[in-house]
């Protein structure tokens, strides 16, 4: 079955864990702390709101396929489809009251993406991708997305969002690619790498991702005509050290500066 197939479903998720979510944006909720003593990590009741009715659609309109989700975990992650959920990438700038936040959706197949969409209720954006195109539909209208061109990392526009989340030698690693592009910004979880394939920016670097982060995202960032791997060149499907790129030469540039570095 072609990923085409399930693109007004995923319509359908993104509909209703917006519902869900948007009622708790920029009020008092409360929020809890996941990370056992370690960072910072929050969750709300959005987040567990909005994938308790993802996997509910999922499991009543294809009982068969398998579920990953960042708050509820795993549910047949053999199956040949696997749904991977993340209700709201960028929990901190939600519960901060900013909307570099996102719903991220993606069905897998034997482990591959076939189809995601970074889904932002608050302003009503939707990014999609199959790996060979990717879509925006939002207030601006209607498009198709495609990175832009940049021929060196002093050109570059660089994104990630924050280097604190790094490990002190990744940390530094970063710091010298930094130093090499002509603008760096922090923030943005989710919505930087959307934005790299929109062709706004040309770079993103993070590390410690979860598969959960970053499945959604790699259809939409290639079918854009961008790449995205580990710091190493390997798939970046399992998370960890990432690098996003809208030209190849800024990949190839930036990834020889990490590996030096690192």
């Amino acid at each position: 079955m072609a990923a085409v197939d399930f693109a007004a479903f995923v319509d359908e998720l993104a509909t209703a864990s917006g519902d869900i979510i948007l009622p708790f944006f920029r009020t008092s909720l409360s929020v809890d702390d996941k990370s056992a003593g370690l960072r910072f990590d929050p969750v709300t009741e959005a987040d567990r709101a909005a994938e308790t009715v993802m996997r509910a659609m999922i499991s009543k309109q294809f009982p068969a396929h398998g579920i990953l989700g960042e708050e509820l975990g795993e549910d047949r992650s053999d199956a040949e489809y696997v749904w991977v959920l993340d209700p709201i990438d960028g929990t901190k700038s939600f519960i901060a009251g900013m909307p570099a936040w996102g719903t991220l959706i993606a069905l897998t197949r034997f482990g591959e993406p076939v189809f995601g969409m970074m889904h932002q209720p608050f302003i009503r954006e939707r990014f999609t991708g199959d790996g060979q195109r990717a879509h925006y539909r939002g207030p601006a209208g209607t498009r198709d997305l495609r990175v832009r061109t940049c021929g060196s990392l002093g050109d570059a526009m660089l994104y990630t969002t924050s280097p604190l989340l790094m490990k002190e030698r990744d940390r530094a690693a970063f710091g010298a690619v930094e130093a090499s592009v002509q603008l760096s910004r922090y923030g943005g979880d989710c919505y930087a790498y959307c934005m790299l394939a929109a062709g706004h920016i040309d770079l993103v670097i993070e590390t410690e991702l979860k598969p959960y982060d970053i499945i959604a995202l790699v259809p939409i960032i290639t079918g854009a005509g961008g790449i995205v791997t580990t710091w190493d060149g390997s798939s970046p499907l399992n998370g960890g050290r990432v690098i996003a790129a809208g030209d190849p030469r800024v990949h190839e540039a930036a990834m020889a500066m990490l590996a030096k570095e690192a």
